[in-house]
């Protein structure tokens, strides 16, 4: 028997806000006016992220709370560019989210920055440089 990586999920307080930053990284959701707090989108390659509201998540697991601190869990987005990189980066800026660290030349050859999300998550931008 083998399994194979199918889906990401991550647990949002606003499901509408949550998607309306996934899809200015170019992501498109199924299912957000459901009335069971669930959206998805395609990644490519049969892996879908999944976004489900803390109240859908409660429904089911009455023990769940809400994680605190540090991004414990990172999606990383690949762009053609280092330019692309910066572009998103001071989009996300502009749009009012949160940056961890700007652009900057990473030392295993790539453009980096790192932003989080509207409930904690880690969110990477990189391309390869040269």
């Amino acid at each position: 028997m083998s399994a194979k990586a199918a889906a990401i999920g991550i647990v949002v307080a606003d499901l509408s806000v949550s998607i309306a930053f996934y899809e200015r990284l170019g992501l498109t959701f199924t299912g957000a006016d459901s009335p069971d707090g669930h959206a998805e989108a395609d990644l490519g390659n049969g892996v879908r992220l999944l976004l489900d509201s803390e109240s859908s998540i409660q429904s089911f697991t009455s023990a769940w709370t809400r994680p605190f601190g540090s991004p414990r869990t990172t999606i990383a987005f690949q762009f053609d560019t280092p330019a692309e990189v910066d572009a998103k980066f001071t989009e996300l800026m502009d749009a009012g989210y949160h940056g961890l660290r700007g652009p900057w030349d990473a030392p295993w050859g790539q453009r980096y920055a790192s932003v989080i999300d509207p409930d904690g998550s880690g969110v990477d931008l990189f391309a390869l440089l040269g």
